[in-house]
């Protein structure tokens, strides 16, 4: 651990320690009252006071200095470096642990600043958004307090997809927004930075009821006017390096000139351009026009979407399809919501058997027909949040999907078999806005086979599980459709 207080009570404790008095550690060369005041603390030892200092008390410049020999330091950024590798390969639990040490035993700015990093992902990555976003806060405030030492733009845009996460669009697209003007103001149109951003305002747009603004942001991000880009990714990092150096603010200077050299040895960022087409396909299938038409002049005004939430023309879908290719390098959660994008896009251009042949395979060869396990067999409700709840929201929703494709074969029984089990299963879900959500559009699809009374007892449990007033609870009269609970990232996969 790092040794106690600062310079002078580190030089008295080893003082005491090794039994000398003030003027013995004084020696010739110095006065016991200068040790005195640097004992107190009124006095900072030169350089070539600390050598001396710790030549006589038998340790290092650099425990005098700092209280971490640099055995200590070494193992410290080597524990600090295997929490980042523990992240990477999508251990959590054991980076956040990692993080802590470091920060606990550290006390080198960098270090510890790239620690907190580290535990602010950490704890994104295990659901504690809230706590990530305090984390995150702290960043971007010593960033903006001190830029000349780090830049804001990475904790600006964790922020805002945290803030996107949690269901706060108005922060999302502020600071979403913020990065992207940033980035632009620097002529970095591509790498990481720009597509994470530009994702995460996309959603954030669409989540918002914003079709116009998520068309024109998608057709910049997925249709640029040049769009044969001969230089590398490194030489647009190092030109945004240079105009911000040119600019004064050292801190985003030094850190695209890392990303530039990091994209040396670096292919395209080809996970990061897949979640963004992956974030495009599930904006066209909510009924944004498709990113490579120019929307003539109000088409599609703030606040257009419909109610209940629009499918994608056939065309968008058909884009979404084409997207949906470029999408194949994402894995986990991201694997899976390209998946029932990709069969949702397919129902929409026609493509039947190719999106039925897709949800059956996802869910392991039609168990979609077989009854899920009754509430008494389960033993824990899933929550919101939780593995298991996200993991029951897919499985719900590739239902859906497919039952929307029987409805659009013909085949009304096979589809009410499909949204029976999906009911089953939706009960034991806790309340909140997925919940509401797969509700919802349960009850437009009971609609669809023209079962009145599961559709107003859908249209009912989705109010509830959004929590709305119990007045509101009352069954919509036949072909009613329930009020709007279309709210920020709440969409359980597109």
């Amino acid at each position: 651990m790092p040794g106690p207080g600062n310079v002078g009570e580190r030089v008295r404790n080893l003082r005491l320690t090794r039994r000398l008095s003030q003027a013995q550690l004084a020696g010739h060369d110095l006065s016991d009252s200068y040790i005195s005041l640097i004992e107190s603390g009124k006095r900072t030892p030169t350089p070539t006071v600390l050598r001396m200092l710790a030549e006589r008390l038998g340790c290092t410049p650099e425990y005098l200095a700092e209280g971490v020999e640099p055995e200590q330091r070494a193992h410290l950024e080597v524990r600090e470096r295997h929490a980042h590798f523990a992240l990477l390969r999508g251990d959590a639990a054991t980076a956040e642990t990692g993080f802590d040490e470091v920060i606990a035993r550290s006390d080198d700015p960098d270090l510890t600043s790239r620690a907190r990093w580290g535990r602010a992902r950490a704890l994104e990555e295990l659901g504690r958004t809230d706590a990530a976003i305090a984390l995150f806060e702290e960043l971007r405030e010593q960033a903006e307090r001190d830029p000349g030492r780090a830049s804001w733009l990475p904790p600006v845009i964790a922020l805002a997809r945290c803030y996107h996460t949690v269901g706060d669009l108005g922060q999302a697209i502020a600071l979403g927004e913020r990065a992207v003007a940033r980035l632009e103001q620097l002529g970095l149109g591509v790498g990481h930075e720009y597509t994470e951003a530009g994702r995460i305002l996309l959603l954030a747009y669409v989540d918002r009821s914003d079709p116009a603004r998520a068309h024109e942001l998608g057709r910049r991000l997925l249709h640029p006017e040049q769009s044969a880009e001969t230089e590398p990714v490194s030489v647009h990092y190092q030109r945004a390096s240079m105009r911000a150096l040119d600019e004064g603010t050292v801190g985003d200077s030094l850190y695209f000139a890392d990303q530039a050299l990091a994209a040396r040895t670096d292919a395209t960022p080809v996970q990061s351009r897949a979640r963004l087409a992956l974030a495009g396909a599930k904006a066209l299938l909510r009924g944004v026009l498709p990113f490579s038409v120019i929307a003539p002049p109000g088409a599609m005004p703030s606040g257009a979407f419909e109610r209940p939430r629009p499918e994608g023309s056939r065309e968008a879908a058909q884009e979404a399809l084409d997207l949906l290719q470029g999408a194949t390098d994402l894995d986990g959660d991201e694997s899976t919501e390209s998946t029932l994008a990709k069969a949702r896009a397919l129902v929409l251009v026609g493509e039947l058997d190719d999106a039925i042949a897709t949800l059956e395979r996802f869910l392991d060869t039609g168990m979609a027909l077989a009854a899920p396990p009754s509430s008494r067999t389960m033993s824990v409700t899933p929550q919101p949040g939780s593995d298991l709840a996200v993991r029951t929201q897919k499985t719900i929703l590739a239902r859906l999907v497919l039952a929307r494709a029987r409805v659009a074969q013909g085949d009304r029984t096979a589809a009410l078999v499909v949204l029976r089990a999906a009911s089953d299963q939706l009960a034991m879900l806790a309340p909140g806005r997925p919940a509401a959500h797969l509700f919802r559009e349960l009850g437009e699809l009971f609609e669809l086979v023209q079962d009145s009374e599961g559709a107003a007892t859908a249209y009912r449990q989705a109010l509830q599980a959004a929590g709305l007033s119990a007045s509101l609870t009352t069954s919509p009269p036949a072909g009613a459709r329930t009020p709007s609970l279309h709210g920020p990232h709440d969409d359980p996969g597109i």
